[in-house]
């Protein structure tokens, strides 16, 4: 088959890579902390790349063009993600950091059961992760088989193990380092093998480079060209076309917040050394570079397709949204590209797996065998090697469901990001203060996880709105609902919270600068999403085009535009994401260390 040779080559060199730091780390990595954050040493190059890279799973370089193909530029919205996944990070991550520095968090149950003084807190956030872990990284392990398959015959069983494997192999020897720095490389595989595939799309003879390309777009059924209306209104969302509504779009972006906000991006903001990477990440890594491939060439591939079966090309007669890229990538690529672009996909699908399948086994570790069978009292070396077990079962849990159960996966992988999206509920109450009592955070995040399984599975999409927006909606409600019925918190807790808000205040109090222009961001921020991805995005369908894009797409790089200038004003001009010198020294001299690590 061609380019077989080449994949084979560029799979090799790769697995030598992830294999080389997971030795690596198998051999110097002696502490529990070591392996399952890192020692909180994960340095500013390596977390910049990383973070961004799990950030944009496999399903972003073979789902997005996909769907852009079946639902056309409606769906082409979901580029947006690019800056609603940094933006949770630009609201928290710099407080989680410090906390975690201050109190010794080596688990995100460990700040909430904290905080709260709740422990069934923590053991509503080890579901949340052991659900992301197994559903999301199932979703992407069959996408590896699948393409392994359609590129090089490969069955998809053997395909899909073998892939496994290799992220098996590295997160269990390595830890999070491992799995950071081999995410260094997959970022540059992501992007590059994104970039690539649109370019030979583009350029391919068949379109007649951008003028003919652009007016063959044009040519196309409207439905693919414009947001259909508002809102559905009605107790279920509408299928087809119809469902990507103006309020679809907004609350779909809303699941993607639930990425930086799930428990296992909150672990790793604790093992970073330092928070300076964070404004960087959020504003230019994922924003900028993933947004200029996303706008761009991942539209190029799912309308590229779109115009190939439209017009009666053979080879795209019979698709469907999960063998576009695929068989972009058989029928445009030459064999070394082929090879590079593949590596792309599977570095794309392994950056998301890894970090999940790893914090998902921390999580694990710390907040159930060390904290209540062990009762914390566990050497080094056997959290290690129970961590490594963990892993382990999550791994195999992840192949066995999605090699025999792919209804369920369907619908769990789906709820995973959602699921993410609810744990809001609780860091808006520790990083930022909300007022509700600790019963209210409990009883608020169990009522959210519901409503996201019922508003998914049982009465999907009501007024055509995303799951995730009623499971956070509801969640949030219901904790400041036992705050209106008059449940009070322990003086204990009530204290305990009170020196937490003191200090994360104290310390991370902007300069008068950037109390202006939090002022601003406040009005800022909402009318970008309002226009950019909110109801009033249905102007689009007729606003202006540029250069020969239509005008939704035109309108679409409009908003990534001053979307990037958004997030740039809000991490350092507003100082949501940046800290200085005295900060970080703050962090590191005025600990009060409330975990045990042994």
């Amino acid at each position: 088959m061609k380019g077989t040779t080449w994949v084979y080559i560029f799979l090799g060199l790769y697995i030598i890579y992830c294999f080389y730091w997971g030795l690596k780390g198998y051999f110097t990595e002696k502490t529990s902390s070591g392996y399952s954050i890192a020692g909180r040493s994960i340095p500013f190059f390596a977390f910049l790349l990383a973070a961004t890279a799990a950030s944009f799973s496999g399903w972003t370089f073979i789902g997005h063009p996909g769907l852009i193909w079946r639902d056309g530029l409606a769906y082409a919205f979901a580029s947006f993600y690019v800056l609603t996944i940094p933006i949770t990070g630009t609201f928290f991550n710099k407080r989680v950091w410090l906390l975690g520095k201050r109190y010794g968090f080596i688990t995100p149950g460990d700040m909430y059961a904290y905080y709260f003084n709740n422990e069934v807190i923590r053991w509503l956030v080890v579901v949340t992760a052991v659900l992301y872990s197994i559903f999301y990284s199932a979703v992407q392990l069959m996408a590896a088989g699948a393409l392994f398959n359609v590129i090089a015959g490969v069955p998809f069983t053997f395909g899909a193990i073998f892939l496994a494997f290799i992220v098996w192999f590295y997160v269990c020897t390595g830890g999070l380092k491992a799995s950071t720095w081999v995410g260094v490389i997959q970022f540059i595989l992501l992007v590059g093998g994104i970039i690539i595939l649109g370019y030979y799309v583009i350029s391919a003879p068949q379109f007649g480079g951008w003028a003919g390309f652009s007016a063959e777009v044009a040519k196309l059924d409207t439905k693919f060209l414009e947001v259909p209306r508002v809102i559905n209104f009605g107790l279920g969302g509408a299928a087809g076309e119809s469902a990507w509504t103006a309020v679809m779009i907004l609350t779909y972006m809303f699941a993607l917040m639930g990425i930086q906000s799930s428990p296992a991006f909150t672990m790793w903001t604790f093992g970073i050394k330092t928070p300076k990477p964070l404004a960087w990440q959020q504003a230019f890594m994922s924003t900028f570079v993933v947004g200029f491939a996303l706008f761009f060439f991942t539209a190029f591939q799912g309308m590229g397709a779109k115009i190939l079966e439209v017009t009666g090309v053979e080879a795209f007669v019979g698709l469907n949204n999960t063998t576009v890229v695929p068989l972009l990538m058989k029928n445009f690529l030459p064999p070394v590209m082929l090879g590079v672009v593949f590596m792309g996909a599977i570095a794309a699908i392994h950056s998301t797996a890894a970090p999940y399948i790893g914090t998902g086994g921390s999580i694990l570790l710390r907040d159930v065998y060390w904290r209540y069978i062990k009762k914390q009292n566990v050497s080094d070396s056997e959290q290690i090697w129970v961590n490594r077990i963990l892993a382990t079962v999550l791994t195999i849990a992840a192949l066995g469901i999605g090699l025999t159960s792919k209804a369920a996966l369907v619908i769990l992988g789906a709820l995973a990001t959602s699921f993410g999206f609810v744990m809001y509920v609780l860091l808006l109450g520790v990083i930022w203060g909300l007022r509700f009592p600790s019963t209210g955070a409990m009883i608020g995040v169990l009522s959210g996880m519901l409503a996201v399984f019922f508003t998914y599975k049982i009465w999907p999409n009501p007024l055509s709105m995303h799951c995730a927006f009623w499971g956070t909606g509801i969640g949030l409600a219901v904790a400041l609902a036992c705050k209106g019925l008059g449940i009070k918190d322990t003086q204990e807790t009530i204290d305990r919270q009170a020196e937490v808000r003191n200090w994360l205040d104290s310390v991370d109090e902007p300069t008068a600068a950037g109390k202006q222009w939090r002022k601003i961001m406040k009005f800022v921020v909402p009318i970008w999403y309002f226009f950019a991805i909110g109801p009033a995005c249905i102007l689009g369908n007729s606003a202006f085009s540029l250069n020969g894009f239509t005008p939704l797409w035109s309108w679409q790089i409009v908003w990534w535009i001053l979307g990037i200038i958004m997030m740039w004003a809000l991490c350092f001009k507003a100082e949501m994401a940046t800290t200085s010198e005295t900060q970080i020294a703050r962090a590191n001299s005025e600990q009060k260390i409330v975990v045990k690590e042994v």
